[in-house]
């Protein structure tokens, strides 16, 4: 008889909770004189939450199907956080032993979490308006990937210059999962994008690693400080990925589409300065 997963169930429970807790701020709603008002945070907790539970669950049965043994996702509450979560992850407890299970495993979350976050931004656009800059000052204002660009120009029209985007709930979360998309796509250490990289390239994607490290480490000086500090994280996780136990099965055609299609997925994705206070 298989164990409940109680620490699972607890902390996807709470992670609700907290993302709940902040939809509902985000809307507005006071929750010390109307603690009952949490229920205006549904529409944003219940999208962000599908999406990090299809990406950690395409990497969960994935890795199954290759015989790898994995944990269920673990959820990370942050109710002080501006998302209410600090995302998701599973454990591997053992080795990924072929190219083409480092493929599936590591491209299934992003492409899964891709394809939500998408839909959850077209809908969510939809819901959005086109407002002036002085009912955004002082808010803090989000960046623009190519993709999110594309499909704001393609829904609500091109926004005036003295005008922004206010974006509704639903579609906060499919930006944040569209850029969480992008961060686990960058092709180093043990990111998605690493196995992908690594199950390309093999040995070559510990000196790509290394490059794009410098790079970020420069944005981080230049452009948007956050990734100094992301590129600092991942140097001290390592930039070399650990082999694969039958690195001489060769990839099939479709594996390889998907890995470059997942790089695709990256630079359309990938968002300079993500955040910044009009």
């Amino acid at each position: 008889m298989k164990k409940i997963p109680f620490i699972h169930i607890l902390l996807f429970l709470l992670t609700l909770l907290s993302t709940l807790f902040v939809g509902a701020l985000q809307t507005g709603a006071d929750l010390m004189k109307e603690p009952g008002k949490i229920y205006t945070g549904f529409p944003f907790a219940v999208t962000l939450m599908g999406i990090l539970l299809s990406h950690e669950l395409s990497h969960y049965f994935m890795s199954r199907k290759h015989g790898v043994d994995a944990t269920l996702p673990y959820f990370i509450p942050a109710p002080i956080t501006i998302i209410g979560t600090f995302g998701a992850f599973i454990k591997m407890k053992s080795p990924i032993i072929t190219r083409k299970a480092l493929i599936d495993i590591g491209a299934s979350g992003p492409i899964m979490g891709f394809i939500v976050s998408v839909v959850a931004v077209i809908v969510g656009l939809n819901m959005s308006e086109v407002v002036s800059f002085s009912q955004t000052k002082g808010v803090l204002s989000l960046g623009d990937s190519l993709l999110f660009s594309a499909l704001s120009a393609a829904i609500l029209g091109v926004t005036p210059a003295d005008h922004d985007i206010l974006l509704s709930p639903v579609a906060f979360a499919g930006w944040i999962g569209l850029f969480v998309t992008s961060m686990n796509l960058i092709p180093v250490g043990q990111l998605d994008g690493g196995h992908i990289a690594y199950a390309l390239l093999g040995e070559k994607q510990r000196r790509l690693s290394l490059v794009l490290v410098i790079v970020l480490a420069f944005m981080g000086m230049f452009v948007w400080e956050g990734w100094l500090v992301w590129a600092v994280l991942l140097f001290a996780l390592g930039l070399r990925h650990p082999p694969v136990i039958y690195w001489e099965t060769p990839l099939d055609t479709t594996r390889k589409v998907t890995g470059w299609v997942s790089f695709v997925m990256f630079v359309i994705t990938f968002i300079p300065v993500p955040f910044a206070f009009l």
